[in-house]
């Protein structure tokens, strides 16, 4: 990502990216060569990372810190749209027996902010944070088609519409068709346009009215295109429901 602001606050949060994609402890030296500066530097942002709770050093090298989890909380706490989320994704999921996700669109962002897949599972094509392939997830086309054309256009602008699959939708007029499909029939589906292996269905859920004005919600699942196949009609419905579920 290009530098957005004074590079010694876009180089410790680049860092702090850089840790938090790495499979394990991440050495100084391989964060100063990362992010092409010195030794010393790259201590020096070091610092403030560690003491503030951001990071944590091990023997090892450098990984994720106590403040990381907290900071997740709030992210839930700002962004849930219903009481007892996690309670409803985990019976979504004990009901289809689908991996299920809430998802929100708020400052022109969209973020998987909770799930019941685990966060070991890297075969899975859908993980918490932010989503930049909303234009080929059910998801991220439950969202768009809530949102007014302005938005939706700078959004797509911003983020692009990259071909991830021979089904992906990257025409501005084929998706602009889809999302009218999606908001005729109350339900999004992508089957294959994310990853070729995964179809997931999603529902747009009713906006509260101690809302954020421009703050948008869904509710997914997600699962192997073959045994969507073999039960859309039990899936949609339990969706439907879970949906329902939190007016």
């Amino acid at each position: 990502m290009p530098p957005t602001g004074p590079q010694s606050v876009d180089r410790a949060l680049a860092i702090l990216d850089a840790v938090a994609d790495a499979p394990g402890p991440v050495g100084a030296k391989a964060l100063a060569r990362r992010m092409e500066c010195s030794l010393s530097t790259a201590y020096h942002l070091l610092a403030p990372l560690t003491a503030r709770g951001y990071l944590v050093r091990t023997a090892q090298g450098y990984v994720l810190g106590p403040r990381i989890p907290g900071l997740h909380r709030s992210l839930l706490r700002h962004l849930e749209p219903a009481p007892r989320m996690a309670d409803l994704l985990t019976r979504l999921r004990r009901t289809t027996g689908a991996e299920a996700y809430y998802t929100a669109y708020r400052g022109g962002l969209i973020t998987v902010v909770d799930t019941t897949a685990p966060v070991t599972d890297a075969a899975h094509p859908f993980t918490p944070g932010r989503e930049t392939q909303a234009h080929a997830t059910a998801h991220g086309k439950a969202l768009l088609a809530e949102l007014p054309l302005p938005l939706r256009r700078r959004y797509l602008a911003e983020h692009g519409m990259a071909r991830l699959t021979g089904a992906t939708i990257t025409s501005a007029e084929l998706l602009e068709a889809e999302l009218s499909r999606v908001r005729g029939q109350g339900f999004a589906v992508s089957i294959g346009e994310a990853d070729p292996a995964y179809t997931c269905l999603a529902v747009a859920l009713p906006r509260g009215r101690d809302h954020d004005g421009d703050a948008v919600h869904a509710l997914s699942v997600s699962l192997p295109t073959e045994e969507f196949r073999r039960r859309p009609r039990e899936i949609r419905a339990a969706l439907g429901q879970a949906a329902a579920d939190c007016v």
